[in-house]
């Protein structure tokens, strides 16, 4: 049983598991078992340069950066499982007990985190009625998102980055995942606020 599982290695969903993961010393954090599906072949950052992200050297291929942050999280935070080469396909039970079903593998988690991208192709059953029109994309450009208050679905289920709603800019995805983080790791610290920084002191 997991307590965490984010569906996309992408950037929302890999900046959450950043998030989670340096929660690691935190008393209410530190028995946690998280994991991420890091299924990347749909990334929209496959075909990106970047020119404009803070932080991020320009020029930076968003092909390099997919594959540095996978590396990025098992060097850092190697406690947290990633799931390579697995595609999510149904979702069913609700919070506490999920059952997460891939191609390959059944898994059980307390909570969902979705961050895949607003691609219209999107198709994971258990899902599908969350489903309305990108609120913040072109029209023709027939986007998706999850309806979801604040990141949130439904108990149990959040969605990250800009099948959230958000727009398709690098900042914005992150931000988005590292949202989620923090409302998960406020869950676990009793509804008392709080997120994650590390310090040179």
């Amino acid at each position: 049983m997991f307590d965490v599982l984010i569906i996309g290695g992408g950037v929302s969903g890999m900046s959450c598991a950043l998030v989670l993961g340096s929660a690691k010393n935190k008393a209410f954090a530190n028995n946690k078992k998280i994991g991420v599906f890091t299924h990347q072949k749909t990334s929209s950052l496959q075909e990106a340069v970047f020119n404009n992200a803070y932080g991020i050297p320009p020029g930076k291929l968003g092909s390099d950066l997919l594959l540095e942050s996978t590396k990025h999280l098992s060097d850092t935070y190697p406690h947290i499982a990633q799931i390579p080469g697995e595609k999510v396909i149904k979702i069913e039970g609700q919070f506490p007990e999920f059952t997460i079903t891939t191609n390959k593998n059944n898994y059980k988690t307390k909570i969902i985190v979705v961050a895949i991208g607003a691609a219209n192709t999107f198709a994971i059953e258990g899902l599908m009625q969350y489903i309305e029109a990108h609120k913040k994309s072109l029209p023709e450009k027939q986007r998706i998102q999850l309806r979801n208050t604040d990141h949130k679905v439904t108990e149990g289920i959040y969605v990250a980055g800009t099948l959230a709603g958000w727009r398709s800019q690098l900042a914005i995805a992150a931000g988005s995942g590292a949202a989620v983080a923090t409302d998960i790791l406020t869950l676990w610290n009793n509804g008392i606020q709080t997120h994650a920084h590390d310090s040179i002191r």
